[in-house]
Parts: structure tokens; sequence; C-alpha cells
């Protein structure tokens, strides 16, 4: 695996690819990779395709009180899984190569950003469509591969090559999961082990939600009943919602594929969750 810091090197390692006749697969990350992140270098090896992760803390997708300072920074360790994932190359842009001096760009996106994520935390997807747009540009993929359990954030970089009309086919992975089903996340090194064990009230309480939704229960009453069952486990809810899955949009129809989307706090630990609502 080729690791790259400079944009002139990235570049040539790309043209160098695409000499050789191969497509180009992006996985953007932010380092301390987990096996979710490896599914999606799994997901984006292709017979002809060269993978690409890059790995990035972006500052602009903190806020003010958020865990920048603290996000868990593990490139020796990231290099590795991404070595024996079959990863062909690794960019570590510098903060100066993506936000030099005068840096006065910010691409913000309406509609699918407005709640949930957006409201708590204002500013973070400005911060993501900022970013992913430029490792787009960087890099220049003819796929871009992304987590559904960061399921807003999924939407966005939809929105995002749709408006602005990148030639760039946006792949959603599944979200992996602990045996236990709490969804893998970077994150979730936070949590204690008591937290650990409490966290897992999550992911159940979402499945039974969506169980009784696609039984045709009334979602108002379900949600509210997650919610209270969040809370019970030790939980400090954000949202437990139900919306289009394209859209976002609450109170989606029937007809319409839907997701239940979910964000929490255990401790000072945030999670979020989602689950698709089954048509049948």
């Amino acid at each position: 695996m080729q690791t790259v810091r400079d944009l002139n090197d990235l570049r040539a390692a790309i043209a160098s690819f695409r000499a050789d006749g191969a497509r180009v697969a992006l996985v953007p990350t932010m380092g301390a990779l987990h096996a979710g992140h490896i599914a999606l270098v799994e997901a984006a090896k292709r017979p002809g395709t060269k993978v690409v992760a890059s790995i990035f803390v972006n500052p602009k997708q903190f806020g003010p009180n958020e865990d920048l300072a603290r996000y868990p920074r593990r490139e020796a360790a990231d290099s590795r899984m991404l070595v024996e994932a079959g990863c062909d190359l690794l960019w570590l842009p510098p903060v100066e190569t993506m936000y030099p001096e005068g840096f006065a760009t910010n691409i913000s996106i309406s509609g699918v950003t407005e709640g949930l994520d957006g409201a708590a935390r204002p500013g973070h997807f400005d911060g993501v469509a900022t970013v992913v747009a430029k490792l787009f540009n960087q890099v220049g993929p003819d796929t871009a591969y992304f987590g559904e359990k960061d399921f807003q954030q999924l939407q966005v970089i939809r929105r995002l090559v749709t408006d602005l009309n990148f030639p760039i086919d946006i792949v959603g992975v599944p979200t992996q999961r602990d045996d236990d089903g709490l969804a893998l996340s970077s994150r979730n090194i936070y949590l204690d082990e008591d937290e650990r064990a409490k966290a897992v009230a999550l992911p159940r309480a979402l499945g039974v939600a969506a169980r009784a939704i696609a039984r045709g229960n009334l979602p108002a009453d379900v949600l509210a009943e997650a919610q209270t069952s969040l809370i019970s486990a030790g939980f400090t809810v954000d949202y437990v919602t139900l919306v289009d899955a394209e859209t976002l949009t609450e109170q989606p129809a029937a007809d319409r594929p839907r997701r239940l989307l979910a964000a929490a706090r255990m401790g000072q630990t945030r999670l979020i969750d989602n689950i698709a609502i089954s048509l049948d």
C-alpha cells in the first residue's frame, strides 16, 4: 500500500492507476478504524479497481464543545489494518493542504441537513460537505463508499453529488455491528464497561420499534415507547424519529422506504443508529 501525504504525489499515483486502466474507489474516513471501515474497503474491492482510503480528522465538522481534541488518532494501527484489508493507497492530507491560509469556501446543503444531527450539531454538515467535496476533487474517484450508520450523512453526500454533478457513484454499506448488536463506531471506545453494557439498549429499542411500525402500529406511539425504554436504560435522548429514507422528512408515507433514526447519549458519549422499516 502506498502512503501519500502530498497532493502532487496523490495526483501522480491516481494518474498511474488510470494509465493502467484501473477504476478508482474512495473510502473517506477520520481514522480510528474498526471493522465497519474495513467493510467499506472490502466492498470497494472489485476487479480492475484501485481502492484509496483517506484519513483526515476534519476540524470543520466538530462543534466548539465536541471532541476534536480527544478524537482518537492511531495512524500506525490504521495503516496496518488497511494493508491487511488490501487497500491500495492511503491518502493522509495535512490540515494545511485541506484548509490552507485564506481558505474561505463553505458548502452548505439545505433540506436533508436541517433536522436530526443538523439541528443538534449546527454547521456539522457544512463541514462534512466541504471536506468530502475536496476529497472528491483531489482523488477523482469513480465510486465512493460510506457506511449506513451515519445515514443522514450518506443522504447529504448523495445530495452533494447530485447537485454539483460529481461523476461519482455513492455506495451505502450496511451498518456493521458487534455481536450484541451495537453499531460499530470510533466513539465506542469512550464508553466505560458499565456504559458499554447499557448501550446495547439502543439497537434493541430500534429493532422493537421497527418491527412494531412494520406491523402497522401507530408510529407516534411506537416512537414514544422507544424513547421511554432508552431513558430507562440510562440514555439521554436527542431524537428517535421515523423519516422518509430519501428526503429525511418526518411522517413519511407508508408506501415509501422509511428509516428509523436515533441519537442518544450514554454518559458523555453520543451514539447514533438507524434501521430500515420493512415494506412487507
